[in-house]
Order: C-alpha cells, then sequence, then structure tokens
C-alpha cells in the first residue's frame, strides 16, 4: 500500500478516535488550526477548478471534512466541560479576535451561522438540486447526440467512451452534491447547538463543581463558547463557499479568477460609467469626496487598462485574422472543405425524426451499428460510418440512402402502419395501403396494427417501420459493397492481417502486387457477394500467383477456386444445388470470343449471339421461378468470367460458378441448359 493511501486511512481512523478519546489542549489547537488549513486549501482548489469533474472527489471530501469538524467540537466541548480549557487557539479567538466581550462575540457567531445557513447553504443546496435533476434529464439527449456524432464519423468510438462515461461521471457527481449540500446545513444546525450546550452546561459545572461563582462562570464559559463556535464556524462558512462555487461552477476554459477578471472588465465603458456614478456620489452627498474619489481613480484606471488590453488584442490576432479569411476567400482553397464526400449517407424527411429519436422510442443509430457489425462479419469488410441525417428537401416520410454522394436507393414509410407481405397469392381481405417492399421489390400492403395479427394467421410476413428500412439498408450496402472499398480501406486490411501473418503480407505486397492490385481483387470478390473475411487464404492465393499474372480477373478467379468451400457452403442449400449449366457449343462460342490484349482479356461475341444466349438464360429462369432458390449458372473456368461479364447487366442477382467452385461431394442438380439456338 503506497504511503498516501495510508496516510489518509490513517487520518480516518483519527477522526473516529477523537470522537471517543479525550485530546490534550495543545493538540486541540493543532488540529483547529489544521480544520483551518483544509478548509481554505479546499475554497482555493475549487475556485481554480475549470468544470466541476476536475473536483470529483468533493462529495466525499466534504463529508470527511464535516466529520473531522464534528469530532473537533466534541473535543473542545469535552475539554471546556471537563477543564474549562480548550487550548490555545480557542482562547485566542474568543478574547482577541471579538475583543473578550461575549455579547459581541455571540453577535458574530449568530451572523456567521445566518450567512452559512440562510445564505450560502440555502442556495448551494437549491442548486445542487436543480443541478442534479437537469443533468440526468439531460442525458438521453446528451447520449444521443454521441451517437449521432459517432455514427457521423466525427469522433472515434474511443472518444464516444469517454464522453459517455464522462456524462455518467457527471451525473453521479452532482447526485452527490444534491446530498452533500445536506452535511454543511446539518453543520450549521449542530454548531448552534453545540454553542449552546457548552454555554448552558459550563455554567452549571463551573459553578457546582469548579467552585466559581455565577458570574466568573458566565463569563469564563460565555468566552470559550463563543471562541470555540467561532473557530469551527470559519472552515465550515470557508467548506460552504466551496461548495457554492462547485455547484454553481459552469464549464469554461479558465480558473475562477481568470473568469471574472476577464468578464467584469470585458466592457471598459461600463467601467467608465461606474466611475462617474460614485464620483457624482462624492459631489452631492456628504460622502468624503476623497474616498468616492479614490474608488472613481480605480474604476477609471481599470477602464483605460481593460481598454488598451482590448486594443492589443484587436491589433494582434483580430486583423490578421481577417486578413487571412479574406485571403483565403479569395483562393480555391477556401471551399476544399464542401468537396469532401461521405462514404454512406442515409437522408430522412421530418416525418420519420422518431426512428432516429431515442427519446420517441426510436432505435435507428442502434440498427445501423449492428447492420455494420453483421455486415463486418458476412462481408469482412469494415462498413464506414452512416451519417444519418433529416432532409427538409424530401416528403414527410421519405427517405434515400446515398453511397459516395450518388443515390442509390429511396422509400416511403408508415410509421403507424406495419408492412405486409402474402406468402403467395394475395389475400383481399386483408385491407391496407399498396406498396412495394423496397429491399427485394415484392408487392405489399401497409397495413395497420388492428390488422396486424389477422395478416399473420393467413400467414403473411409482418415487419415493422424500422426493420424494413434496416433491412433496405443493409441489402443495398451489400449489393454496393465493392464501391466501398479503396485502396485505403484495402490498406487497413492488410495492416490487420499483418498483425497475425507478417510474413505472408511481406510475400505478397508492395512486390509482386501493389495494394492497387489486391484492391481490385477484393472488389470483384464483393461484387459477387463473395466474402473476402477469409484473408489468409486470399493472400495464400495471391502470393502463389501474383507473379504469374497481375491481371485482377485471372487472379480472381484463383481465389475463388482457392475459396471453393466458402462458396459452396454459401450456395448449396440443403443436400443438392440446382443449376442451369452451358451447352457445349455456348462455352465454345464465348471462348472463341475472347480477346487477348496486353491490358487484359475482353469477350467480343457478337450481339445477336449474346442476345440469344441472354434470352436462353432468362427463359431458363423464368421456367424455374417458383423454386424456393435462386439456381446457379454452372459453367467451365476458362469462360466463367466472361460469362459473368455477359449476365451481370441483364442478371445482376444470377450466381455464377465454375466447377473448380464446388466441393467434390456436392451432388448438383441440373433443371436446364443455355443454348444458342
Amino acid at each position: 500500500m503506497r504511503a498516501r493511501d495510508l496516510t489518509v486511512l490513517v487520518a480516518v481512523i483519527m477522526i473516529v478516535a477523537m470522537l471517543i478519546i479525550p485530546l490534550p489542549t495543545w493538540l486541540l489547537s493543532f488540529l483547529i488550526m489544521v480544520n483551518i488549513a483544509l478548509a481554505l486549501l479546499v475554497l482555493l482548489t475549487s475556485m481554480n477548478t475549470t468544470e466541476p469533474l476536475q473536483f470529483s472527489i468533493f462529495p466525499s471530501l466534504l463529508l470527511l471534512l464535516t466529520l473531522f469538524r464534528l469530532g473537533l467540537n466534541i473535543s473542545t466541548t469535552r475539554a471546556i466541560l471537563t477543564h474549562g480549557d480548550a487550548g490555545g487557539v480557542v482562547e485566542v479567538f474568543g478574547s482577541f479576535v471579538v475583543g473578550g466581550q461575549v455579547a459581541v462575540g455571540l453577535v458574530v457567531f449568530l451572523i456567521l451561522i445566518i450567512i452559512q445557513f440562510i445564505v450560502i447553504t440555502k442556495g448551494s443546496e437549491r442548486v445542487a438540486e436543480v443541478a442534479a435533476r437537469f443533468t440526468l434529464d439531460a442525458m438521453p439527449g446528451k447520449q444521443m447526440s454521441i451517437d449521432a456524432d459517432l455514427n457521423a464519423g466525427m469522433i472515434s468510438e474511443q472518444e464516444a467512451r469517454m464522453r459517455r462515461d464522462k456524462i455518467s461521471r457527471e451525473a453521479d457527481f452532482f447526485g452527490s452534491m444534491d446530498g452533500a449540500s445536506k452535511f454543511v446545513k446539518g453543520d450549521a444546525i449542530a454548531s448552534i447547538i453545540i454553542v449552546m450546550i457548552n454555554l448552558i452546561f459550563g455554567m452549571v459545572i463551573g459553578v457546582m463543581q469548579m467552585d466559581m461563582g455565577f458570574g466568573e462562570a458566565a463569563a469564563h464559559f460565555s468566552l470559550l463558547s463563543v471562541g470555540d463556535g467561532i473557530v469551527s464556524q470559519v472552515p465550515a462558512l470557508l467548506i460552504s463557499t466551496a461548495t457554492g462555487i462547485i455547484v454553481t461552477r459552469a464549464a469554461s476554459d479558465g480558473n475562477l479568477a481568470s473568469d471574472i477578471t476577464g468578464q467584469l472588465f470585458a466592457y471598459p465603458k461600463m467601467l467608465y460609467i461606474a466611475a462617474g456614478t460614485i464620483l457624482l456620489l462624492g459631489i452631492f452627498t456628504p460622502i468624503n469626496v476623497f474616498l468616492t474619489l479614490l474608488i472613481a481613480g480605480l474604476l477609471a484606471l481599470g477602464a483605460y487598462k481593460a481598454n488598451q488590453v482590448q486594443k492589443t488584442r484587436s491589433g494582434a490576432d483580430i486583423l490578421p485574422d481577417e486578413e487571412i479569411d479574406n485571403d483565403e476567400m479569395k483562393s480555391p482553397e477556401s471551399v476544399i472543405s464542401l468537396l469532401s464526400i461521405d462514404p454512406i449517407e442515409f437522408e430522412f424527411g421530418y416525418g420519420l425524426i422518431p426512428l432516429a429519436d431515442t427519446n420517441q422510442g426510436g432505435d435507428l443509430l442502434d440498427r445501423v451499428v449492428m447492420i455494420r457489425r453483421q455486415l463486418a462479419i458476412e462481408l469482412g469488410l469494415v462498413i464506414p460510418v452512416v451519417r444519418i441525417r433529416d432532409n427538409i428537401q424530401l416528403k414527410p416520410n421519405e427517405y434515400r440512402l446515398k453511397i459516395k454522394g450518388t443515390e442509390m436507393a429511396r422509400g416511403e414509410l408508415l410509421l403507424d402502419h406495419y408492412l405486409a407481405m402474402a406468402p403467395g397469392m394475395d389475400d383481399e381481405s386483408v385491407e391496407g395501403i399498396e406498396t412495394i417492399e423496397p429491399s427485394f421489390g415484392l408487392p405489399a400492403k401497409w397495413i395497420t396494427e388492428d390488422m396486424k395479427e389477422y395478416a399473420e394467421m393467413l400467414g403473411y410476413t409482418v415487419v415493422d417501420p424500422p426493420s424494413v428500412v434496416s433491412t433496405h439498408i443493409t441489402e443495398v450496402i451489400k449489393a454496393n459493397a465493392s464501391e466501398l472499398i479503396g485502396r485505403q480501406e484495402t490498406k487497413h486490411l492488410i495492416e490487420h492481417l499483418r498483425e497475425s501473418a507478417p510474413i505472408l503480407v511481406e510475400e505478397v505486397t508492395p512486390n509482386p502486387l501493389t495494394v492497387g492490385d489486391i484492391q481490385k481483387v477484393l472488389a470483384k470478390l464483393l461484387k459477387e457477394k463473395v466474402s473476402i473475411r477469409n484473408l489468409p487464404i486470399i493472400f495464400e492465393t495471391l502470393a502463389d500467383f501474383g507473379r504469374i499474372s497481375h491481371d485482377p480477373e485471372v487472379l480472381t478467379e484463383y481465389v475463388r477456386q482457392a475459396l471453393a468451400r466458402q462458396i459452396t457452403s454459401q450456395y448449396v442449400i440443403g443436400e443438392s444445388l440446382k443449376v442451369i449449366t452451358l451447352s457445349g457449343r455456348t462455352e465454345k462460342a464465348i471462348a472463341d470470343s475472347v480477346q487477348q490484349t496486353e491490358h487484359g482479356s475482353y469477350l467480343t461475341i457478337d450481339p445477336d449471339s449474346s442476345q440469344k444466349i441472354v434470352q436462353s438464360i432468362g427463359t431458363k429462369l423464368e421456367e424455374n421461378a417458383l423454386l424456393d432458390q435462386l439456381p446457379v449458372l454452372l459453367c467451365s473456368p476458362a469462360v466463367r468470367m466472361y460469362v459473368r461479364q455477359l449476365t451481370d447487366r441483364y442478371f445482376p442477382q444470377l450466381p455464377v460458378l465454375s466447377y473448380n467452385e464446388l466441393e467434390a461431394n456436392v451432388e448438383v442438380q441440373a433443371i436446364g441448359v443455355v443454348n444458342m439456338e
């Protein structure tokens, strides 16, 4: 245990011991001076803080100091009533401070009590109560603001965690201060009672046990009682003042002294007016004119100095800033900040604000966080933060999703309805507003809550509006994941892999493949909904074939074959895989149409042949439209990427696999053959 911790523990034990064990008068005097010093230190510390949390230990410290002061009161009361002596400090406060006059001492003591109890303590108690209530009421709004900044990318997760912790500590602090202010109030009441006990019982003991006369006992014990009361109320007043400063202190860049001087002397003209008013009081009233002249002169001097400081600051700071601003406005760099584009933006009309407002039960921010986590697991890609904001240019119930500044999706929600999708044939008895499900384009209806249970009984899939929009966001991001991975994102993935497999990364980049080459391969995998989470296998393949070819298309095919197990499990549902195959003539026609150039390979098939192939694929898909799963187009490895190029525009959702991308134990069920006839 450190010496500092041990010192605090010993001090607390000594405070408890003071309540039981009689202390010699010299030690009492020493402890009384320590009490005054500690109170002064607390007051100065509270004045030097810039925000309340910098003195977060204050509520607990207030309790310990109050206990220490009450312990001293008990010890001095015991000494006064037992020996008629409480030490030199109490005697000095009773004789020197109040001039040995008991009546004056009682008046001073009562004034101190009134100032502390009625003015400072009462006000501090009220401020602490209101601050605690307002801090707790403001917590949800502050938390929502932090979540919004985090999702907008304005702050990091670590900074968000620190801000949440600060909000929690503020609530705890002001809640503790609300209770701790009661200590000061109780201490003031206890001081009055203790003085009365010392005064009454002291005179009784002096007359009955110490053989004093009544007048002598009254004078002696009154002096000690008043001295003890004043010597305890001086530090109590300092502590209560510190309490008031802490609870009324607003967050600032400076301490109390700098704020007072900076703000009180911020308007030199007002100081001149105050100086003139004081001077006029001295001229037109019997007040000593020299006294008012002195004060007016000091005020005028302060106004002059403050005015000079403001002029100096204006010359040193404001003018250069204005010149810089003017120069910046004339330069192209002044609009650089307007050119930045958010990777993902979700905008909504004012009618959908409850979706993002946690005070109204909205959980969109939490759903976006879960979407990013889900897609990181499914795709192996860290999705950029989604900037969420309202847009008055949209319809009240409308929303849209942008990726890199381009609108990718748009939809409308009815917050007081549910989206119902029929299992097959639509039932006319289910009444609602006809619409289209935004994620998959299925026919649906917006139904009221009264119709919800009935629709579910008929087999309808019923979804609430937040789930509709979160599913839409998820599907759009999945479909456009290849656009979200650039060289910078690829660099982050490489550095993450370097932590666990540094040798593997060194064999791939920067030689033979650059970050750009790797980014193209990863983007092509994501474009066909192949997860890149298994980076070690991807890099193993790139290390093996990166020296043979730098063509991203060719490298992507090798990587797909290495990920055969992952791709198979992605498309095989049950025990078999339903596929549409290409006829031998069709594959040969595609292979013969491949053009080899120094920049890569391209498919140059004639329009008539490509049209026939596309029509045949469309026919096979229509014939099998009622299947519970989308079939896979299966072809040989040599032509797979060219077949994908051919079908990408017409059937973007159709998976195109090669034989080498399937596990040997997979049962393949052919449901159609693509012919060019």
